[in-house]
């Protein structure tokens, strides 16, 4: 007698391009938390060349619930528990190709407990990160009107400032590696799309930001960084205020980012200007 065959958990597998309407459909039902890979998705499609990395899928009675990103971030996406324990149990036969961890935080913490003991030491851990929203232009802080869209012709203006605030806030130089081809090829990549913004004086930059992550329901600004010999001037706020004006007259409904909880100045900065926190991230960083 042959026994019938007893599954112990749902499936995972890589996702095709003709799972694109499935996986957008999970993606969507979270807009403001999935903004990052759902703007890579919409762009490149599921092909893991175009993508980047590729995309696991997690099914429930053959529908797909659970998604994760699997490229130079590793990425929970609307993550159950036993989703998480699926693509722990994936990652860790794939082994590490990622630089980090980060997603939400309930998941992203289960998924580095899995891991830990096979991927750690981390070189850091930043287990709540404040997602913080905002859906109006700010009503207490005037936008900064020096504070504009970076022209093709100032990469070279604004290159020295987005390594400052990469290496500032990630703790490594992104100009490792590969000499900083990718790095410089994404910041490239915002500016020539009208979403990276600074103030310039006397030909360096003050503050700056960039809207990295747009999708047609939401957006994230990431990248704030305000040149050490001009902080304590509230040029973050006002840059803020400026940053975020124009993501919502031009870009998406809704304008989020993500922040250490360390980073008390930055936080009561982004609720003076407007945001409100609705959740956490964590990252993990190696």
């Amino acid at each position: 007698m042959v026994r019938p065959l007893v599954l112990t958990q749902a499936p995972t597998r890589v996702l095709e391009p003709g799972d694109l309407g499935a996986a957008l459909a999970v993606l969507e039902s979270a807009p403001v938390e999935n903004a990052f890979v759902t703007a890579r998705v919409q762009a490149a499609g599921l092909d893991p060349w175009r993508l980047g990395g590729e995309m696991w899928g997690w099914y429930d009675r053959g529908r797909l619930r659970s998604l994760c990103y699997s490229g130079a971030n590793l990425v929970p996406i609307c993550a159950t528990p036993e989703a998480v324990r699926a693509f722990a149990d994936r990652a860790r036969r794939v082994g590490r190709r990622c630089s980090s961890i980060v997603g939400p935080a309930p998941s992203t913490s289960q998924l580095w407990r899995l891991l830990e003991p096979s991927w750690g030491p981390a070189r850091d851990v930043r287990p709540h990160q404040p997602l913080m929203v905002t859906e109006q232009p700010s009503a207490d802080i005037a936008p900064d009107p020096l504070v504009r869209r970076i022209r093709k012709d100032e990469m070279d203006v604004i290159m020295p400032a987005c390594v400052a605030m990469f290496t500032e806030e990630v703790g490594i130089s992104p100009m490792a590696g590969d000499g900083g081809l990718l790095y410089q090829a994404r910041v490239a990549e915002l500016v020539s799309t009208g979403r990276s913004f600074a103030r310039i004086e006397d030909g360096k930059v003050v503050f700056k930001a960039e809207i990295g992550a747009a999708t047609p329901q939401a957006c994230q600004i990431q990248g704030v960084w305000v040149a050490p010999e001009h902080r304590g001037r509230g040029l973050s706020e006002t840059g803020m205020a400026a940053v975020l004006q124009y993501a919502l007259a031009d870009v998406a409904p809704v304008v989020s980012l993500y922040v250490n909880d360390y980073n008390t100045p930055a936080r009561a900065s982004y609720r003076r200007v407007g945001f409100r926190e609705v959740g956490a991230f964590m990252s993990v960083l190696f």
